[in-house]
């Protein structure tokens, strides 16, 4: 049997504790950086500062995320996750006017002017817009996808119907209202965008009967 030395004992007992602190880290870096991006915008918010609100270094920040768009797209992922969870309640219409509304609360609400100022710096920055399609996009459609997919396979949306597609008519207006300031982010819109999706929804499911 190997006789470990005290100093090597105290590697692994700190090794064996790494996991835990490690996630504290990470967590109190996506906190830094959601502060951040709040307080100073996209352009302003640095990794340095965002160091400097965690009491974390560079190098540790740069361990997980390859660049600052990456963590700023992950901290604002996460807080809306929390949030903004696309709801599942068993009614089709109810889930999607709830998500809709849900979204648009979060643009007019404290993390809106943030998410704006993020999108905004995607379309003019490769290396924004590919952290957030990666950790924005590709999550959030993911998750309101197998939503939907679930009402699919219950029947309740006809097997034809382009699910990439609904999200896409779902959730374009609220961004081209959002980028445009072409109208106002309201209750009543969301209903409207509702009711005109749930329709053509409809007219599909009739399509498919024989």
């Amino acid at each position: 049997m190997e006789l470990l030395t005290p100093k090597q004992s105290e590697v692994n007992v700190i090794r064996g504790r790494g996991r835990p602190r490690s996630e504290v880290s990470r967590q109190r870096i996506l906190d830094a950086a959601l502060q951040t991006l709040e307080i100073s915008g996209f352009t302003c918010s640095t990794t340095d500062s965002i160091a400097e609100r965690a009491g974390a270094s560079k190098a540790t920040i740069y361990r997980w995320w390859p660049t600052k768009a990456s963590l700023l797209a992950e901290a604002l992922r996460e807080a809306v996750a929390q949030e903004v969870p696309f709801p599942e309640t068993g009614d089709l219409a109810t889930d999607i006017e709830l998500q809709l509304q849900n979204f648009i609360s979060l643009l007019n609400g404290r993390l809106g002017r943030a998410f704006k100022a993020f999108v905004g710096a995607a379309q003019s920055d490769p290396e924004v817009a590919a952290a957030f399609l990666e950790e924005w996009v590709k999550p959030r459609r993911k998750e309101a996808k197998t939503v939907l997919e679930h009402y699919q396979q219950t029947g309740r949306i006809a097997p034809q119907v382009d699910l990439d597609l609904v999200l896409d008519l779902l959730y374009g207006p609220l961004y081209f209202r959002l980028l445009s300031g072409y109208g106002a982010l309201t209750p009543e819109y969301a209903r409207q965008i509702t009711c005109f999706a749930l329709n053509g929804l409809a007219q599909q499911q009739e399509s498919s009967v024989p």
